[in-house]
């Protein structure tokens, strides 16, 4: 921030995950770093009702929501809105790297789920890129990239 003013495009987040303590987690955290967090929820009906009604910045997905690949789809209705993604799960989809700005590997830490929500602020807003933390995978550096 400088003098007080917040130059972040990212302030609302949709968590889509169906591991409880994850989300929970997710959610504590990125409150506590300032984010507001649209909704958490655990499948794609939830989110595509969060994403109806909810004002959405971006979108962290879990591509594999209880077993089902149903991530996938979330971040397809989202691409659809303009809504940002960010995956974050244990294999990065190559087959979905037009739906979102990158992936982060699980397990992470907060700071890697911190600098990786950075990255997609980065690329939003047309500034330098910080450092990708290990685990994360770019796949759009721009916004005018179909996929990197």
């Amino acid at each position: 921030m400088i003098f007080g003013r917040d130059r972040r495009v990212i302030h609302r987040i949709l968590v889509v995950e169906d591991e409880p303590l994850v989300a929970f987690d997710n959610e504590h955290f990125l409150n506590h770093a300032g984010y507001s967090v649209a909704g958490t929820v655990a499948n794609r009906a939830s989110a595509a009702a969060a994403l109806a009604r909810e004002v959405v910045d971006l979108v962290i997905a879990d591509v594999n929501l209880s077993g089902d690949r149903d991530g996938i789809a979330v971040a397809r209705d989202a691409h659809a809105r303009g809504i940002a993604v960010l995956f974050v799960t244990g294999a990065c989809p190559p087959d979905a790297r037009d739906l979102a700005y990158g992936c982060l590997a699980k397990p992470y830490s907060q700071r890697d789920l911190l600098t990786s929500i950075e990255i997609v602020d980065a690329i939003l807003r047309g500034i330098k890129l910080p450092r990708a933390p290990r685990g994360f995978s770019l796949f759009r550096a721009n916004l005018d990239d179909d996929a990197a």
